[in-house]
């Protein structure tokens, strides 16, 4: 089977392969919109399958994966920030509190399509103004839902206490990953 991971992300990239598959990446244009009333929990699941479904028809040996991860706190989704100012508020909202990173996955044949959320627990320390610009400036977490990475100087230096999957936190739930394509 020929695996194809729908994602331009870095780091999705890193993992997949750091997990031994061989894979194409495919892009996927996709508005990635949600519905009004969805549950929080519900969100990364809907986005990765939204993805998924919106991918050309897949051939007979082909498996595709797709993903999403969303950020939330006090019952409110933190998606990717519009700009600096944004991610500050982020920031500054995420500083002091624990939140909840959901991260979706969807592993799609031509037969059947498979869709599973990691959820993790995270608590960050106190992050001070200047902190968060020097964050902002250096590492431009534009790109991240939450407007962080884990694995860069705001997760080294702020995060008090994790509950879950570090690399569901990544943006891949390796272990959900390997455990569903081994079945395939």
């Amino acid at each position: 089977m020929k695996l194809l991971l729908a994602s331009q992300s870095p780091r999705r990239k890193e993992l997949l392969s750091s997990l031994g598959f061989d894979f194409e990446v495919v892009k996927i244009d996709c508005e990635e919109i949600l519905p009004e009333n969805i549950e929080i929990g519900e969100a990364a699941a809907y986005l990765s399958e939204l993805k998924a479904n919106a991918f050309r028809n897949l051939v007979d040996d082909e498996v595709l994966l797709t993903s999403d991860t969303v950020v939330a706190i006090d019952n409110q989704i933190l998606g990717k920030p519009k700009n600096e100012a944004d991610a500050k508020k982020m920031l500054q909202q995420l500083s002091g509190t624990t939140h909840q990173v959901y991260t979706g996955i969807t592993i799609k044949t031509l037969s059947k399509t498979i869709t599973e959320t990691d959820v993790a627990d995270v608590e960050l320390d106190e992050i001070s103004d200047e902190e968060i610009d020097f964050y902002i400036k250096n590492y431009k977490p534009f790109d991240k839902a939450g407007s962080y990475g884990i694995q860069e100087w705001l997760g080294m230096a702020k995060i008090k206490k994790l509950s879950g999957s570090y690399y569901a936190i990544m943006g891949l739930p390796t272990h959900l990953v390997y455990k569903i394509l081994k079945e395939i």
